[in-house]
C-alpha cells in the first residue's frame, strides 16, 4: 500500500510541476509584466517629482522583473520535464526567485513605514520622508538580501536521473540539517521580523486614525494609507505564510531522523509545490499599489495615455 500511495503522490507531484506550476508562472509573466512594464512607462514619462514612496515603489518594480526574467526558463523547463543549462542558471534562477520575495517583502515594509510617516507628517518633514534617505533605505535592502541568500549557492543543486535532468527547488536539495536551519533563519530575518514591523505600522496608523475620529474630513483623508498597509498585511499573509511553513516542514521532513512514512513525505511535498508559485504572485499584484499609492500617479498616467492615443488616432471630423 506504502509502494502504491509513494507510486501515486509521485505522478502527482510530476503533473503538479509540469502543469499547475508551468501554467501559473506562465500567467505570472505575462501579467507581471504587463503591469509592471505599465509602471516603468509612467515613472519615466509621467512622474516628475519623486517621493520617497516613489522610490520605494519603483525598487519593487526592479525586483519584480528581475524574477519575471526567471521565468521563462522555468516554464519550459516543468512543461518539458527536464533542465536542459547548466548548474549556473539554476543556483542564479533560484537565488533570483527568492530575492524577489525577500526584497518585496521588505520594501512592503518600507511602504508601509512610510504611508505612516505620511498620515502623522503630511507636509514631509520628517527626516525619514526624505528622498536621499529613501534611497539608502532602498540599497541597504538589496545589499542586505544578497548577503542573506548567498548561502543558498551552497544547497542549489541539478538532479541527474537517466533520462532527464532536474534543477531542484531549495527545499528539496543539499544537506536537509543545514538547510532547515538556514530556512529557519532566513524565515525569521526575512518574513516574521518585517511581518512584526508592518503589524506596529498597522497598530500605530490605527490608533492614530481612532485619535482623529472626532474629525471626519481628516479621518477620511488618512483612511487610504491604513487601507495601503492592510493590503500589505493580505499579501504577506495570504501568499507569504503558506509557503514559509510548507517549505520549512518539507526539508524537516528529509531529515532522516525524523521517521515519517514516504506516503506522508510525498503528501507534504505535493502540498509544498502548490503553495510555490503562490508567494510569487506578488510580482502580479504589487503593481496595484501604484495605483492606490496617490501623489497624483494614476491621474498623470491616465493623461499620458489620452495624449499618446489623440496623437496616433485618426482626427475625428
Amino acid at each position: 500500500m506504502d509502494v502504491n500511495g509513494t507510486r501515486e503522490f509521485l505522478e502527482i507531484s510530476k503533473s503538479l510541476e509540469k502543469y499547475y506550476i508551468s501554467t501559473m508562472y506562465a500567467f505570472e509573466f505575462i501579467f507581471g509584466i504587463i503591469g509592471n512594464s505599465i509602471v516603468v512607462f509612467g515613472y519615466i514619462f509621467c512622474l516628475k517629482t519623486w517621493r520617497s514612496s516613489n522610490i520605494y515603489l519603483f525598487n519593487l518594480t526592479l525586483s519584480d522583473f528581475a524574477f519575471l526574467c526567471t521565468l521563462p526558463l522555468l516554464v519550459s523547463s516543468y512543461s518539458e520535464g527536464t533542465w536542459s543549462y547548466e548548474i549556473t542558471w539554476c543556483q542564479t534562477n533560484r537565488f533570483l526567485l527568492h530575492a524577489n520575495l525577500y526584497t518585496s517583502i521588505l520594501f512592503l515594509t518600507l511602504i508601509s513605514m512610510d504611508r505612516y510617516l505620511l498620515m502623522k507628517y503630511p507636509f514631509r518633514n520628517h527626516f525619514l520622508q526624505k528622498k536621499s534617505v529613501a534611497t539608502v533605505f532602498s540599497i541597504a535592502v538589496w545589499v542586505w538580501v544578497i548577503l542573506e541568500l548567498s548561502p543558498m549557492f551552497i544547497f542549489i543543486a541539478v538532479q541527474n536521473d537517466t533520462n532527464y535532468k532536474q534543477c531542484m527547488d531549495y527545499a528539496s536539495s543539499g544537506n536537509a540539517v543545514n538547510s532547515l536551519i538556514y530556512s529557519m533563519s532566513l524565515t525569521v530575518t526575512g518574513f516574521i521580523i518585517p511581518l512584526c514591523a508592518m503589524c506596529f505600522f498597522y497598530m500605530k496608523m490605527h490608533a492614530f486614525l481612532k485619535s482623529r475620529s472626532l474629525e471626519l474630513t481628516a479621518a477620511q483623508t488618512l483612511e487610504k494609507p491604513l487601507t495601503l498597509v492592510i493590503m500589505a498585511l493580505g499579501i504577506f499573509s495570504l501568499l507569504f505564510t503558506p509557503y514559509h511553513i510548507m517549505r520549512n516542514i518539507r526539508i524537516a521532513s528529509r531529515i532522516e531522523f525524523w521517521e515519517l512514512p514516504p506516503c506522508t513525505k510525498d503528501l507534504i511535498n505535493v502540498i509544498y509545490i502548490t503553495t510555490r508559485p503562490i508567494a510569487f504572485l506578488n510580482s502580479v499584484i504589487n503593481p496595484i499599489f501604484y495605483f492606490l499609492m496617490g501623489d497624483h500617479f494614476r491621474e498623470m498616467l491616465m493623461n499620458k495615455a489620452r495624449h499618446l492615443f489623440k496623437m496616433f488616432s485618426p482626427c475625428c471630423k
